[in-house]
């Protein structure tokens, strides 16, 4: 096991800005996404990924597009950091024909096949498997691919995890674990579902190095998963990356619903710990961005997600003709 910290004077210029972006274009995607859940214009669940935006930047920012990742129910921020557009993404949330999924997937089923972007799912633990199945598919073709499986420290006690993670390391797949830990398995604390602190102590279970990151830290999200897609990518095998995190919101939502599983104080301590907000502070001390360059990004992207809901009003549902398409198997009567 190794903890990483890193130093943003290591990245260029143009790195950092990305960095930033990918997590502007989260938390405004996210918090926008509540708003109209709140507004009831969104159907199904919501699960936001405000907070952990570092995770999901930090890692895609370190892919290409050919590179797969798989979701978890907490997807969007996924796609959005691997690049996602967010007219189909606003219009899938709604339901619309013109979403990634023309409108039949939702919040939980959410994808991007020709990002790589395998799709969100709404079962834990059940994007580590179709990872593998992606890792396999790189080592048997060569192509140099790499897969990326996000999942959370919730998924860790689901079987599914443990046999993809066993496979992995014993097939020699090129694939990265990439852990959110949050600290919470919806309502319960990790504390009351496992025996151990950290998730990457399972990862010399399985033979394949494991590192633990501030998860509320682009750079050092980053700077661990350069390490762990490089060594997959030449060949070296798995790694496992459990980054510290915590979301914001409810576990789905915006709202609690009645249910205090968190303490004021607690959510309040890790509000002052902002991936975006303490980025930006750092980058400025640092002498390398200022606050006028921030405020016309966040502008600029606030002009994007108001099109796109706009864009997702503006389209059609689905045809009724239109339910049985797109479909895997269907059953006809002879």
């Amino acid at each position: 096991m190794t903890d990483i910290s890193t130093d943003a004077h290591q990245l260029t210029a143009e790195v950092l800005a990305d960095l930033h972006r990918r997590m502007v274009r989260i938390r405004l995607f996210e918090e926008a996404a509540g708003r109209l859940a709140e507004a009831a214009k969104l159907p199904g669940f919501l699960h936001l990924y405000v907070g952990e935006e570092a995770v999901a930047a930090g890692v895609c920012a370190a892919l290409t597009d050919a590179d797969q990742i798989t979701s978890t129910h907490r997807g969007h921020g996924h796609l959005v950091a691997k690049g996602g557009d967010f007219n189909r993404m606003m219009a899938e949330l709604m339901g619309k024909a013109t979403g990634y999924c023309n409108g039949k997937g939702g919040s939980m089923h959410i994808s991007d096949l020709d990002l790589g972007m395998l799709g969100a799912n709404g079962i834990v633990g059940a994007g580590s498997p179709i990872a593998v199945g992606a890792a396999f598919r790189n080592k048997y073709r060569g192509n140099g691919e790499v897969a990326v499986a996000f999942f959370g420290d919730g998924a860790t006690n689901i079987g599914a995890f443990h046999e993809a993670a066993n496979m992995a390391c014993a097939l020699h797949l090129p694939i990265v674990f990439a852990c959110e830990n949050n600290e919470y398995g919806e309502f319960t604390p990790r504390d009351k579902t496992m025996a151990i602190t950290d998730i990457v102590d399972r990862a010399a279970g399985y033979g394949m190095p494991g590192v633990i990151v501030d998860g509320m830290d682009v750079v050092a999200v980053h700077e661990a998963a350069l390490e762990a897609v490089a060594r997959a990518r030449q060949g070296g095998g798995p790694s496992l990356i459990e980054a510290k995190t915590y979301r914001f919101y409810n576990h789905h939502g915006v709202q609690n619903l009645g249910l205090k599983y968190r303490t004021d104080d607690e959510v309040a301590e890790w509000k002052l710990r902002d991936p975006i907000f303490t980025f930006e502070q750092r980058l400025i001390d640092n002498g390398q961005a200022t606050a006028d360059r921030f405020e016309a990004v966040w502008a600029e992207l606030r002009g994007d997600i108001e099109r796109a809901i706009a864009f997702a009003e503006d389209s059609p549902l689905p045809e009724p003709d239109q339910m049985m398409a797109d479909i895997y198997t269907s059953y006809e009567e002879s």
